[in-house]
């Protein structure tokens, strides 16, 4: 049903309880699922108290205007490109700005993976807006969760609408590798070495060669690089040398010791002991499997 609540432009979708009861045997649906969702442009009174906390999590995206939340007792103002997830029975109240009303994305949701979603320490959330923050990109995405719903409630609608909200809150939580994709200019130290890494798949690169790329010291490259992706540099290194040569033994009839020279590796025995302690089966029999 299509709910009308008096801020012009609004679009929200409620989804039937019947309907949620129909999917909720579904995978997908299970891990989560959306049961309320819309849009609220310049919505100059919208208000909401609830004492009791909702049944399910919230999520509220501010695009334009100002707002506030009060959690605990504790009020703050709610700017442009902030966010905040609300736990589900967790008494809450918030609103629109009169004097500068918010524009909002917003989604009611449940299901087994919602609780992934929220920092209980520090509910609003800021995205910066940056050449690499892919605002447009995250706007587009809930858009086309919200269009899909209203074009009617059948299953392959709702299971599609689930997986992109996953993807939506994926790209909020996890903000930096959501930018990744489509940053041309990497500033962190970090992802420099692995962008170096990538363009330097076929040579044999050393520690000093990767930290003097991106002016750290090797021992202090090595540590925070660990810190951040759990392995070594090196280790790293060669694992993308295996991801690599995967592509070739899947999209092309290379022998297995040109694949090896494609990756920067001579020795074809060496690179099949690390190709199996890597996949798990040797590079003849990885090209035998069955995927897609």
């Amino acid at each position: 049903m299509i709910k009308q609540e008096g801020f012009s432009g609004q679009r929200s979708v409620i989804i039937p309880q019947i309907i949620l009861n129909e999917i909720s045997h579904q995978p997908t649906c299970q891990q989560l699922h959306i049961t309320d969702i819309g849009f609220y442009p310049k919505a100059k009174y919208h208000k909401r108290i609830r004492k009791n906390g909702a049944d399910q999590y919230i999520l509220i995206y501010c695009i334009q205007g100002n707002g506030w939340l009060s959690i605990n007792g504790i009020r703050k103002p709610i700017h442009k490109n902030q966010y905040f997830v609300i736990p589900k029975n967790q008494a809450h109240s918030y609103g629109s700005n009169t004097k500068n009303p918010w524009s909002i994305y917003w989604v009611h949701f449940s299901g087994k993976l919602s609780d992934e979603f929220i920092d209980r320490n520090d509910f609003i959330k800021s995205i910066s807006d940056s050449n690499e923050a892919r605002i447009s990109d995250r706007i587009k995405l809930f858009e086309e969760i919200l269009q899909i719903l209203e074009m009617g409630f059948n299953k392959e609608n709702i299971i599609y609408a689930n997986i992109c909200l996953l993807h939506f809150l994926a790209s909020i939580k996890y903000i930096d590798q959501f930018r990744q994709l489509k940053n041309t200019k990497v500033t962190d130290k970090i992802d420099k070495a692995i962008l170096f890494m990538r363009e330097n798949i076929k040579k044999e690169l050393s520690l000093k060669s990767i930290a003097d790329k991106v002016g750290l010291s090797h021992s202090h490259f090595s540590f925070i690089f660990k810190q951040r992706t759990g392995r070594s540099p090196m280790d790293y290194f060669i694992k993308l040398k295996i991801q690599t040569a995967c592509q070739y033994l899947d999209h092309t009839n290379m022998k297995v010791k040109m694949v090896a020279h494609e990756v920067g590796i001579e020795d074809q025995y060496y690179f099949s002991r690390i190709f199996k302690k890597t996949m798990g089966d040797s590079p003849q029999k990885y090209r035998k499997r069955l995927k897609g």
